[in-house]
């Protein structure tokens, strides 16, 4: 009798033992709905700023219980578009698909891979690390998001010349007066599922 006892603890044990190693188990993967999904981009410069869109080439992100765990976005760099009014925004489009900054020929995508996420102090609310590759060059990244009901929003800053953007940067060249251009640059992103 004690050894039918002992038998069906152990098998608990070994029940409740895999259970808990295996979290895998109720991870959910939601692809990213790349037409209903926005990046909006601004970059700034001594006398004003132009604004943008990027589409969404790809990507999913990875949830457990609701919680959001981790994700990949693949970002069509061919589709960056100045969204500015007025004659300037096509020349615009051209510079920034050239060397001077993006340099899209060579890097037509550019790739953000979620490697950490911690709760934030609401419900909802994540701090995300990830790896961001831009013309090649990959660079960690930490900033805030929120998830609310099949949609998540975030905001991140980055600094061009950590990807070797330097086109019009003070933190380069010297004497460039009212034509300098700002080193961080902004992406709204909305991603729907």
């Amino acid at each position: 009798m004690k050894q039918i006892i002992f038998a069906g603890l152990m098998m608990m044990s070994i029940t409740l033992a895999a259970n808990i190693s295996d979290p895998i188990g109720h991870i959910e993967t939601k692809t990213i709905n790349t037409e209903e999904s926005s990046i909006v981009w601004t970059g700034k410069k001594v006398t004003g700023q132009h604004s943008g869109t990027i589409n969404i080439k790809s990507g999913s992100l990875d949830f457990d219980h609701g919680a959001l765990k981790g994700g990949k976005i693949v970002i069509d760099m061919i589709s960056i578009k100045c969204t500015d009014p007025g004659k300037g925004s096509k020349k615009l489009d051209g510079h920034l698909k050239s060397d001077d900054f993006f340099g899209v020929p060579n890097h037509p995508t550019a790739e953000l891979t979620i490697t950490d996420v911690k709760n934030g102090q609401t419900k909802g609310s994540y701090t995300i690390t990830a790896d961001i590759t831009i013309k090649g060059t990959t660079k960690q990244i930490t900033f805030n998001a929120d998830v609310n009901d099949e949609v998540t929003n975030a905001k991140l800053v980055i600094d061009r010349t950590d990807f070797d953007i330097r086109y019009g940067s003070g933190s380069f060249f010297d004497d460039l007066g009212d034509k300098t251009i700002y080193d961080d640059f902004e992406l709204v992103i909305q991603l729907k599922y």
